[in-house]
């Protein structure tokens, strides 16, 4: 069976589409999180305000969510230029990419998600315009074809990616400034969910914010999609007011557990301890053995088990942790892990 919508899901969403406008942030100083990258940043931008120059090409990587857009968008309003938005995989000739950097006006930021999609013969326009801030192009067909070269505005190209180990070289080494976005923690998920709630009128209390943020994943897309979601159940369950018990009822009612775990991701940890004494499985027999796609386990299930030490990925599979079987209250054989 394919899988269901999740409420955990961090992929951007229509839904999230309807949110995150209105509830991002649109300067430095009032973007959660990530300090060491926004002093880093900050530091960029006043030296390239005071040269008078466009600030150098940056590249974002980390998982989704955490708000790789958002600090695009920022980066942009702080330099005081326009920002054009695109995607790796709506970029699908070499000529639709040199119209978008010939359109861009001097100082412009170009925000390109899932810059890793790029296929290889656009991904080859960015070279020179990044590099040299002109463009290449071929007139005329056979022997009487001639190359042009074509000036552009100055420009920052800012990247954005969740697999930057899928970049090309040539193409990750001609960004000036890498930063990895790292997840959040508990406290700075608070105070979003706290700021999301002014912004929204949602009334929330401390602990009823606390414990949205425990189960939120360290993602901040997550925490204001809870909030929406756990704001609906209040106004027709409750007085409108989002207290602990509140958020923990409408919470688990949606099947996300104190850990951030919902219904997917237990499914994988019962399968892999139920069917398979805990492991070691391999990848495509726990997808078998569970109807869900190899890659869909790969991408969307484990990174968060793994991070958070529910799995363990060896050489001969994936083995469930002790932690695993404490969190679904199974008794915990004396392998456990190995």
């Amino acid at each position: 069976m394919p899988m269901e919508h999740r409420l955990i899901e961090t992929n951007f969403t229509n839904e999230d589409k309807a949110i995150e406008g209105s509830l991002r942030p649109s300067s430095l100083s009032e973007y959660i999180g990530q300090e060491k990258i926004k002093d880093a940043v900050s530091i960029s931008i006043e030296a390239a305000l005071k040269r008078g120059e466009p600030l150098d090409h940056v590249l974002l990587y980390g998982p989704p969510g955490l708000g790789k857009t958002t600090l695009s968008c920022i980066i942009a309003n702080e330099m005081g230029v326009g920002i054009r938005i695109t995607s790796g995989p709506a970029i699908e000739k070499p000529g639709e990419m040199a119209a978008i950097l010939n359109g861009l006006k001097e100082g412009d930021v170009l925000f390109i998600d899932e810059i890793h999609r790029l296929n290889k013969q656009v991904e080859e326009v960015l070279y020179p315009a990044m590099e040299d801030f002109a463009i290449d192009i071929l007139i005329g067909k056979g022997q009487a074809a001639k190359s042009i070269r074509l000036d552009l505005p100055h420009f920052t190209l800012i990247g954005a990616t969740t697999r930057a180990g899928l970049l090309s070289a040539p193409l990750r080494d001609r960004f000036g400034m890498i930063y990895r976005l790292e997840y959040y923690n508990q406290a700075e998920l608070k105070t979003i969910i706290q700021k999301s709630a002014d912004i929204l009128q949602v009334k929330v209390d401390e602990e009823g914010a606390a414990e949205m943020a425990k189960r939120s994943r360290g993602t901040p897309r997550l925490a204001n999609r809870m909030l929406k979601r756990v704001r609906d159940f209040a106004e027709v369950r409750y007085n409108g007011i989002i207290t602990k018990e509140v958020a923990m009822t409408a919470l688990n009612m949606m099947e996300v557990d104190e850990m951030g775990l919902d219904r997917s991701d237990k499914n994988f940890l019962l399968n892999l301890i139920g069917k398979f004494s805990g492991g070691p499985a391999g990848l495509d027999t726990l997808a078998a053995a569970s109807g869900e796609d190899a890659g869909t386990l790969e991408e969307v299930i484990e990174p968060y088990l793994l991070q958070n030490g529910f799995i363990n990925r060896t050489p001969r599979g994936r083995v469930a942790t002790p932690l695993a079987y404490r969190h679904l209250g199974l008794e915990i054989p004396e392998d456990a892990g190995l």
